[in-house]
């Protein structure tokens, strides 16, 4: 992260219940992979961070790969998926996709950050 010039704002370990899956992956629900998606989720801790960068969301999906880890190992070997990824609902990294879900999801796990 540190390499790739962005610099972590925020980070902390999250343990998430089955409730607080469900509200970030509201999104999902209904879509055949959205119980695996939440079990994997709440299956032990994570680590959020807020990355820092002209080009934050860019940089850091271009370190995490592909959504599916087999196509990152085969077509970018390097990335965070190909190496730790085990399956499309397992692939062990987020990133957001805009700057309008990155803002929603750091309100989700850091609520007060905007109000500094």
């Amino acid at each position: 992260i540190l390499n790739r010039g962005m610099t972590i704002l925020q980070e902390r370990p999250v343990l998430w219940t089955e409730e607080q899956a469900g509200q970030f992956y509201a999104e999902h629900k209904g879509k055949f992979f959205y119980h695996r998606l939440c079990g994997y989720m709440t299956s032990g801790p994570f680590h959020a961070m807020i990355l820092s960068s002209p080009n934050a969301i860019k940089e850091w999906r271009s370190l995490i790969g592909p959504t599916h880890p087999v196509r990152a190992r085969i077509h970018q070997p390097d990335t965070l998926r190909a190496l730790y990824g085990l399956t499309d609902t397992r692939n062990s990294f987020h990133g957001s996709d805009s700057d309008s879900s990155a803002r929603k999801e750091i309100e989700f796990f850091f609520p007060d950050f905007f109000k500094q």
